[in-house]
This record gives structure tokens, sequence and C-alpha cells, in this order.
């Protein structure tokens, strides 16, 4: 008896740190599944070897000599016999073998994975708007755990590419899922900041698959090579799945914001008049074109600075650069997000974005441009400013989505910006057999930063500048009602429609044993209606909730 009250206290103190339990389980998910997604990428030079797809290159495979100390580099030479022509001091130092490159390793990387996990997210967003999000993304971590680890077991090309498929399915319910998830359980004054640090699983993922991806396969751990990689990165993910499916509970669903709006005539608004409309529309856009540039070039980067750098060994910078450089300006992208939305309104979220990413564009030329010194410290420079963007577009998607509709509408959002920016990088390949492959890395990564950063700033335009008292807003929703009974209240120019967490401050009486149950005028229904038919509910102190 005396270990039990013992206890009690312990646990509510544990219990304090439960939401940021969840957050650290989803994001280490997250990272793990973005791991297996990232790995090709490294490892497809010793992969394209062993199961025989991609291009042949003339490549540097002596590192006793530095490139500068050669009269001709590997890569002028293109064909086999003059390739293994090439020595200095009767010594070769040119290989004629698979460079991981080719349309081949570009579908693999890309179309293959994004045609997948850009159709089944759209069903999982559906799926998470009515069905237990917990036990979704449990199995959806199993699934794509499995078919990491089995990669490693593969004996031919088209294994591959369908448990890339495999995989693209299961890690396409992780965002979705996991966005509802955080939403109901973190308060509107944290919500960039979680974002930030929850899609940073992708940054982590990447960075981690450098070190992962060069080291361990040349540890040649069993004799497997790469192979370890993916069989190591299997096996964790099923561990987090089992620690998701045990650990973690379904949160009540929460309004972020006044619930579900409605049209002027009364009718709940559809997720086709959230999708039409042009912020909506502008920002799909915009954060389309900016994933391309990324995709670009984490499909890219190890094998580009390989190729022009063989001699330099930049495995753990890049590592250092993504993992710890980026992880700051993800965060320090949802800090200053949060702190003047308050302030500006949602507008200001949008001027963030544009603004890190025009910061972020020419220092992204330099790491193409320069030698790898000058590459890196442009590089940390770039990563600084461009990763604010991820966590705070969908900070943006999920303050200016009404409730009954915001998995869904995460899960098109997902859709459309996977196939255009996850598909564009295939057009590498064929500009770099015109321009050649930094002139291509260049267009597709750099110059798509600087373009994502003008749509970005056309969309801030498109949002609600600085919060409307509640008496305007009520005046303009009565002028939208009058002028068309089917309009969307609030609709234009899109804004967060009191997109805020209630907090409750009424005292609760002892559950003795059973659940707690909110005040009825608090209480929403399994379609996201309040229970209460009230239409004006009097507001305590701790409910109050400011208009974005």
């Amino acid at each position: 008896m005396r270990f039990k009250v013992t206890m009690i206290p312990i646990l509510e103190k544990l219990s304090g740190f439960y939401n940021s339990y969840v957050l650290g389980i989803l994001t280490i998910g997250y990272i793990l599944g973005e791991l297996g997604h990232y790995l090709i990428g490294v490892t497809s030079k010793q992969t394209a070897i062993e199961l025989d797809y991609g291009d042949h290159a003339c490549q540097q495979n002596n590192s006793m000599f530095n490139r500068h100390e050669l009269t001709t580099q590997c890569g002028e030479v293109k064909n086999e016999t003059s390739c293994y022509r090439l020595d200095m001091n009767g010594t070769g130092y040119c290989e004629w073998n698979y460079n991981g490159l080719g349309i081949d390793y570009q579908i693999l990387a890309g179309p293959t994975f994004i045609l997948v996990f850009t159709i089944a997210g759209v069903f999982m967003g559906f799926a998470a708007d009515k069905y237990n999000r917990v036990k979704m993304l449990t199995v959806c971590t199993i699934i794509f755990g499995i078919a990491i680890f089995l990669q490693g077991t593969v004996k031919e090309y088209w294994h591959l590419v369908l448990l890339r498929m495999v995989m693209a399915a299961g890690e396409s319910g992780c965002n979705p899922l996991a966005t509802g998830i955080m939403s109901d359980i973190f308060p509107e004054s944290k919500r960039a900041l979680v974002m930030a640090i929850f899609n940073w699983g992708i940054y982590g993922g990447y960075g981690i698959a450098f070190p992962v991806g060069r080291y361990i396969t040349k540890a040649n751990l069993f004799n497997l090579g790469w192979r370890v990689c993916y069989l190591g990165a299997g096996v964790l993910t099923v561990v987090v799945a089992a620690l998701t499916g045990t650990t973690l509970k379904e949160p009540v669903r929460k309004a972020i914001g006044d619930g579900d709006r409605v049209t002027a005539s009364g009718k709940p608004i559809s997720l086709w008049q959230v999708l039409k409309n042009p912020a909506m529309i502008m920002l799909m856009i915009a954060a389309s074109i900016r994933h391309c540039g990324g995709m670009t070039f984490a499909y890219n980067a190890d094998l580009y600075y390989n190729t022009y750098f063989p001699d330099v060994d930049l495995g753990w910078w890049l590592f250092a650069v993504t993992i710890g450089i980026g992880s700051v300006g993800v965060v320090v992208g949802g800090v200053v997000s949060d702190k003047i939305v308050a302030k500006m309104g949602i507008r200001s979220r949008a001027f963030v974005l544009a603004l890190s990413q025009l910061i972020a564009t020419l220092p992204a030329f330099g790491s193409v441009y320069f030698d790898p010194l000058w590459a890196m410290i442009t590089l940390g420079l770039s990563y600084f400013f461009a990763e604010m963007w991820f966590g705070i577009v969908f900070a943006i998607v999920v303050e200016i989505v009404p409730l009954r509709v915001r998995s869904s509408t995460i899960g098109v959002f997902l859709f459309v910006m996977n196939n255009i920016g996850g598909n564009l990088p295939i057009l590498v390949d064929p500009v770099a057999k015109i321009l050649g492959y930094r002139g291509s890395i260049m267009i597709f990564y750099s110059g798509f930063y600087g373009i994502s950063s003008i749509l970005f700033l056309i969309t801030c335009f498109l949002l609600e500048g600085k919060p409307k008292t509640e008496t305007t807003v009520m005046e303009h929703e009565s002028q939208q009602q009058k002028g068309h009974p089917d309009a969307v209240l609030n609709a234009r120019p899109m804004h967060g429609h009191d997109n805020s967490v209630f907090s409750v401050d009424e005292t609760m009486p002892p559950s003795n044993g059973r659940p707690a149950q909110l005040p009825q005028h608090l209480q929403m229904s399994s379609n996201g209606y309040e229970k209460s038919q009230s239409a004006h509910v009097p507001r305590h102190n701790g409910a109050e909730s400011s208009r974005l």
C-alpha cells in the first residue's frame, strides 16, 4: 500500500512529459522512415554494382592521388578503353564501373516511391479523420519497417523497386496521422515549433543516411556491405512501431478553433471548398517547387560530391550540416513564426517562408559551385534558412483548415506537393546530359529555392494580415451571408479562423477511476460539431481564443 501511495506522485510528474514523449516517438519513427527513404542516394553506387542498373562512367578509384595532381580527370573520359589508359607514373587511377546515376537510379529514388506515397497518403488522410490514428500509425510503421529490412536481402533491381513501393505505402501515413495526433495534444503557442521538430525527421533521416550509408557500407560488417544499413534500420523501425502501439493513446479530437467552418447558409465547409481557395492553391504550388529543390539535393548530394571531389570524404561534413545547422534552422523558423503570428496574423508565417528561402538561394548556388571547404560553408548557411520551411507550411495548413477535413486536406496537400516536387528531379538526368551534372543541380536545387521564395511572397497577400477583432469578423460574415448564402465564411482572405486549441479552466470533479468528461458545452460529437446546439456559448477566460 505504501508503494502504491509513493508511486502516485511519481506517475503524476511523469505524466507531464507525456506530450514530449509522444513527439519524441513520432519523430524517431519519422526519422527511421526517411532514413530508409534516402539511403538509396548514398548506397546507390554499391547497390548498382551488385544489382546491375544505371550508367557506367570513368571514375577515380585510387585515393593515393589528389585530383589536383592529375593531368586528366577521370570524369572527362567517356569510354572504357580510354579510361583504363589513364595513369600517373605507371599507376592507373581510374575505373570503368557503375556510378550509381542514370535514369534507372532517378526512377528508383523518385517516381517509384512518390507514386505510391502520394496516392496512399490521400487515403491515409481520409482514414485519419475517421479511425484510430495511433493504431493506424502502428500498422504503417510496421509495414515500412519490414520493407526497409527486406531491401537488405534483394537480389534483383525490380525487387528493390517493389520494396520501395511497399515502404512508401507504409510511410505515407506518418505525416497525416502524426500531424493529427500532435495538433490535438499541443496548444497553438507551440504549434509551428512542434510541427517543425516533427518534420525535421525528414532531414534527420536524410542527414543520418550519409554516415550510415558511407561508413557502415565501407566497414562491410558480416561481409554484407551496404545491406547492413537496411537490415539495421528495419529492425529499429519495428521496435519503434511496438512502442507506438503499446505506449501511445489516441487523443481526444479537438477543433483547432471554431470546429467546422460553415458557409453563410449554415452548410459545413467541404474539402473541395478548402482546396479551391486561392491561398491554398498558391501555398501548394510554392511548397511543391520548394520541395523539388530539397529533393533534388537530397537524391544527388552524395553522388554529386563523390563525382566532383572523389578524393575528399565529405560524409561527416554533410551529416553535421544537415543534422546540426539544419535542425537549428527548423527550430528557429518555428519559434520566429510562432512569436510574430499573434501580432501580424497568419500572413506572417508565409512572409517568414518567403524571406528564409530568398536568403537561402545564393548560398545554395555556392554549395554546388565552390570547392569542398567553401561548398560546406555555404551549404551550412543555406541550410540554416532553407530548412525553416516545412514545419511552417504545415502550421499554416492546420490553421486555415477546419477540423472535419484537416487530415484529408493534409493528405491531398502532400499528394500534390510530392507528385510535383518528388517527380521533377527525374529531369536532372536528361538536363545533365545537356548542361552537365553541376548545371542541372544548380537549376533544380538552387534555382527552385529562389522561385519558391517568390511564390511564398505571393501567398502572403492571399492570407489574412493582422488579427481581426471579433466585432469586425462578425460584420464581415454578415455581409458575406447577405451577398451569397453558399459563400464560405472567412474564406477570402484565408486566415486562422479562431484556430486555437481551447483550454478548460473549470475545475473537474474527481474521476474516481472513470474518465473525466469536459463540460457539456465544450464536448464535441463524433462528427466534429459541438454537442450543445446553442449558437452563442459563453466563453470562459481560459477558453478565449484569438483570431489569427
